[in-house]
């Protein structure tokens, strides 16, 4: 597993780490599914262990991912081990009313982290992250207090912003201008390229960055086709439309010829290219069992300055419609 450093903040970090999303399983917020569907914790477990022998040393959860049961999970595996780096999030959280709200207040920030850190079992978080903050909570400020005071108190080792999927470079600009925190995670992927512009300024000022969703929810996979469907409790029954599925299917097509040039998979094909940007300090696929474990390690390439740009330019012609349409649906 090849290693990388996190910014400035002195973590060496795997190149693909684990994202912890699925593991949670089928949490609801009344009707709204939070999660992907059932997951056995037996092999979720499984699944962190093969994931660590494979040299995976980065985790990222979210206190939100099962309502606490990915952090608790990954808490029951690791503890407080030493050999492995944890990122959570905090400001989701569900009222009584069951509709989901931001909560980047500081006494819940503060509340929160130490909650997080009994489901994790640890004593320190390597790296907390405000989930999907928005501008006004930034300028607001109580969460950067928090957040800092966190740190001054030693229960968090670095900290930074999980960045809006849509319209990334609000929040980071904000944060770049003011050199605050110390990484950000954002979505990129050969569907979904908006921050990449980021990435330059971002890796220049010292910003570890975690590449989220490299299989855009399994789309990257090549496993689906406009005909695919998902159950009411897996959250891709909204994200992944018959829509969003028929319009990505011209552009995957003259993506799949790749994956024969490099001999690798399209999975492997998919997360390769958000690990060939330099900037990126790790890139974290979900998964949810040791099988995808190997699979989303294996045939990571780094792929040609022209390959790179010919992705690029299928974002432009073809990909950047469908995130359009998939922002217009949340």
């Amino acid at each position: 597993m090849k290693m990388r450093q996190f910014g400035n903040s002195g973590f060496s970090v795997s190149l693909i780490g684990f994202g912890a999303w699925a593991i949670g399983g089928p949490a609801m917020a009344g009707s709204l599914p939070l999660g992907w569907g059932d997951a056995d914790d037996s092999v979720s477990r499984r699944a962190l262990r093969r994931a660590r022998k494979l040299g995976v040393n980065f985790f990222d959860t979210a206190d939100f991912y099962g309502l606490g049961h990915s952090e608790e999970l990954i808490g029951s595996v690791f503890g407080n081990r030493g050999d492995v780096l944890i990122a959570t999030k905090v400001g989701h959280r569900v009222q009584p009313d069951q509709t989901v709200v931001l909560d980047f207040s500081k006494q819940h920030i503060l509340t929160a982290c130490e909650q997080s850190l009994r489901r994790l079992r640890r004593e320190t978080i390597d790296h907390y992250q405000l989930h999907s903050a928005k501008l006004p909570h930034l300028e607001q400020g109580e969460c950067i207090e928090a957040m800092e005071l966190l740190r001054r108190s030693g229960k968090i080792r670095s900290w930074g912003v999980s960045l809006n999927t849509f319209r990334p470079e609000i929040e980071a600009g904000y944060l770049m201008e003011r050199k605050l925190g110390d990484g950000f995670q954002l979505v990129l992927n050969a569907i979904n390229q908006r921050a990449a512009s980021l990435l330059e300024r971002a890796s220049a000022l010292g910003y570890g960055i975690i590449a989220r969703m490299p299989l855009q929810f399994g789309l990257l996979t090549g496993k689906f086709s406009h005909e695919s469907r998902f159950p009411a409790d897996d959250h891709r029954s909204v994200r992944l439309r018959p829509e969003v599925l028929s319009r990505s299917s011209d552009g995957l097509e003259e993506l799949w010829p790749l994956a024969d040039k490099y001999g690798v998979s399209r999975t492997s094909l998919s997360i390769s290219f958000a690990a060939s940007f330099s900037e990126v300090s790790t890139v974290i696929p979900g998964i949810r069992t040791p099988e995808q474990a190997e699979a989303d390690t294996a045939g990571i390439v780094q792929l040609s300055a022209e390959d790179m740009e010919f992705i690029r330019g299928l974002y432009r012609r073809c990909f950047s419609a469908v995130v359009d349409l998939m922002q217009q649906s949340g």
